[in-house]
């Protein structure tokens, strides 16, 4: 398990949804390997690759329910590859899940800027 302080942390995820007029439900967190995440991935969504983060949505009218799938290794390379320290990769993971519930997409033309920059404003929540 990821060393994440759970109050401070569901704190900025309510603050970030109410940015969105949204209320948090019912939010289901598995931290996985790579291994696990691309069976997932396979399994549910008949994508063969790798992913940080699998978003599954049960949302209902403004309240957020939903699992988040997070591999911790990809989370890792990641980190290391942007060069950017664990914990806030792992933290831009995991409201890159809460955004997707939220209603933003990163598949379309522009979307993943606009994922990137609601990322951002995100992330400045939390400091």
């Amino acid at each position: 398990m990821p060393d994440i302080k759970k109050r401070e942390t569901t704190r900025w995820i309510k603050a970030v949804a109410a940015t969105y007029q949204r209320k948090i439900g019912e939010i289901g967190y598995l931290f996985c390997t790579d291994e696990k995440i691309l069976e997932v991935n396979r399994e549910f969504l008949n994508h063969d690759y790798f992913t940080d983060i699998i978003t599954f949505d049960y949302c209902e009218g403004d309240m957020l329910n939903g699992d988040l799938v997070i591999s911790l290794d990809t989370v890792r390379s990641n980190a290391e590859l942007f060069g950017k320290p664990y914990d806030e990769e792992l933290h831009r993971v995991i409201i890159h899940g809460i955004l997707h519930l939220c209603g933003q997409n990163d598949k379309g033309p522009g979307e993943r800027e606009q994922m990137e920059a609601a990322e951002n404003r995100a992330l400045a929540l939390r400091r």
